[in-house]
């Protein structure tokens, strides 16, 4: 009888770990350049940005104008987070990582 609890508990770790692994390319990050100029406008964002659809973390740097989100792929994409920041009066772009050579 221990042996088939065993057998059952070990089988439960093994498909937690595997949906955890799974669900790891699941997710993915953007970094934006944004016209914000005070803590209102860092707040509005977090307030906001942070609460859409998909969206993970959120990470707003005022002084360098830049807000990284992370999100999950399959619930929304870098367009539908654009749309979200225009909705809020803000213009963004997608800062471009540099060329590793």
């Amino acid at each position: 009888m221990k042996a088939i609890f065993r057998t059952i508990a070990i089988s439960a770790l093994l498909l937690s770990a595997v949906n955890v692994f799974a669900g790891k390319n699941d997710k993915e990050s953007v970094t934006f350049n944004v016209a914000m100029k005070c803590h209102k406008c860092q707040a509005k964002i977090e307030n906001n940005i942070a609460y859409e659809k998909g969206v993970t973390d959120l990470s707003v740097n005022l002084e360098e104008k830049k807000v990284t989100v992370t999100y999950k792929k399959k619930s929304t994409d870098v367009e539908k987070l654009k749309e979200a920041f225009k909705k809020l009066g803000y213009e963004v772009t997608v800062v471009e990582e540099e060329k590793k050579e």
